[in-house]
């Protein structure tokens, strides 16, 4: 008997890495490769299937006026608006989430974990039954389909429902992570504690920060369904316009978008730090408990 073979005879299973990577890889190549390579064979292609830019030019051409009637075109006011509710529930998803993620974190409780459960909690329900209780909401205090500008708030508030425990997670795993070493050193060279908050926990806790608003922001960009359901379709975004054009067939009008949608989000990425490998495990709620 060999000293690979076991005692029955047979030769025992030794699983590496790679070979556990393989459903991940197929997983990836199947939903995100090949629907990525499909979306950009349709943005660079015309109905009869021939090699263009024309979709491109035609995206950017606005109503025939050239890149100033894109400015002036649904398509610009479209993406406009989508940056608007983006930025907007993100700054108050912050707002609301920093605070919360700092007491929970700081408290001395022995179960503090239960409160941060109570935010993840509405996120086991179902998607589509949260919004539609929303707007169950919405319609009861009587401000749903009111006006263009009500239909602006009720999405807003819909996005910043919806992804408000993204923001908590990763700026309450960063908190919790921080050496409570430099907060003693603080306090005994005397700072108080609005500048140990602002000189210590706010630096520190910046990768969570940033983690917190790439999930946030561009979701917020493209969650089409919160808009439709909360304003009855009257408030479109980027998601929207793209999910139209794919209803309509019109799948290299809709393709385009899609690839220039996915360009603005990966420069946001870039620009929010969000490939940088230093710290971002822990920013991304790898450890809630």
């Amino acid at each position: 008997m060999t000293k690979t073979e076991t005692k029955s005879g047979k030769m025992p299973l030794h699983f590496s890495r790679k070979l556990l990577a393989i459903p991940y890889g197929l997983f990836l190549a199947m939903f995100v490769v090949i629907p990525l390579l499909i979306i950009i064979y349709y943005a660079f292609t015309d109905r009869n299937g021939n090699f263009t830019f024309e979709n491109f030019a035609t995206f950017f051409n606005g109503n025939g006026e050239g890149i100033i009637g894109f400015f002036r075109s649904s398509t610009c006011k479209t993406i406009g608006r989508s940056l608007f509710i983006a930025t907007t529930s993100t700054i108050l998803c912050l707002l609301i989430a920093y605070p919360v993620a700092y007491i929970i974190a700081k408290c001395k409780l022995k179960n503090k974990a239960v409160f941060l459960l109570l935010f993840v909690v509405p996120m086991w329900v179902n998607f589509v039954l949260r919004i539609n209780a929303l707007r169950e909401l919405f319609i009861w205090i009587g401000t749903f389909n009111k006006s263009d500008n009500w239909n602006l708030f009720n999405t807003i508030i819909g996005m910043v429902y919806d992804f408000l425990p993204f923001m908590i997670l990763p700026i309450y795993t960063t908190i919790i992570k921080i050496d409570k070493s430099y907060l003693e050193a603080s306090r005994d060279l005397g700072a108080t504690g609005a500048t140990t908050f602002l000189k210590i926990t706010l630096p520190l806790s910046k990768a969570g920060i940033m983690s917190g608003i790439s999930m946030v922001f561009l979701p917020s960009m493209t969650n089409y369904v919160v808009s439709n359901w909360l304003t009855y379709n009257n408030t479109a975004i980027i998601g929207s316009f793209i999910e139209q054009a794919f209803r309509n067939t019109l799948w290299n009008q809709g393709s385009v978008t899609a690839i220039i949608l996915l360009l603005l989000m990966f420069l946001i990425t870039w620009l929010t730090g969000g490939f940088r490998e230093d710290g971002q495990a822990e920013a991304r709620g790898t450890s809630l408990w």
